[in-house]
């Protein structure tokens, strides 16, 4: 299989977890990419022209992390299945899901707007981004209690959280989710995510 990716993207980094997880790291192989070079061949590949693109042993592109995480996972050789199977379990984990990557929508938008010229950034924009942030952080503050266990959900925030330490560290999350800091102090002390640690900058 081959990965055309960014270390700094959050997206990138959760297929690299589940493969670290499911113990698919061997059979990867990494391809950093430049999206904006005129010369990248991502467009041949994903349409969107966006990482992470993954394609598989039998030559099939596929896009959109949530789309590479649960193929990867179906994949797996080691640990135990990050997508539950059925039932409330699962539709609790792809919700977890769905919030965290909502996050990194919204931070990454907020981000692309501040490099902007100054005259052209849109305060409204920018606060819209920065509000839906805020409250979906309060909502996983609220519902710290149930990021039980290693799912595709749980593994979703600690890297949203992640992400918002590298590039949003001036929000201090932590100081208005308490319950939250304290989940992800200890769920995010594994490897998996030691190993997909991104550069600063």
């Amino acid at each position: 299989m081959k990965l055309f990716y960014s270390q700094t993207s959050p997206f990138v980094r959760k297929a690299l977890m589940v493969a670290h997880e499911r113990g698919l790291v061997s059979r990867i192989e990494l391809s950093p990419i430049d999206v904006w070079s005129p010369d990248t061949v991502v467009p041949t590949l994903n349409p969107l022209g966006k990482i992470p693109t993954l394609v598989t042993d039998d030559g099939m592109a596929l896009f959109d992390s949530p789309v590479i995480a649960e193929y990867l996972d179906s994949q797996g050789t080691q640990g135990q299945p990050l997508f539950p199977a059925a039932g409330a379990e699962r539709w609790q984990a792809l919700r977890q899901q769905a919030i965290a990557d909502g996050i990194c929508d919204a931070a990454i938008l907020r981000r692309m707007e501040g490099l902007r010229p100054e005259n052209l950034r849109s305060a409204n924009w920018t606060d819209r981004q920065r509000q839906a942030m805020t409250r979906a952080v309060e909502l996983l503050e609220a519902e710290a209690d149930q990021l039980q266990g290693l799912t595709i959900g749980t593994i979703s925030v600690m890297i949203a959280l992640a992400y918002l330490d590298l590039r949003w560290e001036c929000d201090h999350w932590r100081q208005r989710a308490p319950k939250l800091a304290a989940w992800f102090a200890q769920a995010s002390d594994r490897d998996s995510f030691r190993l997909t640690v991104p550069p600063r900058g």
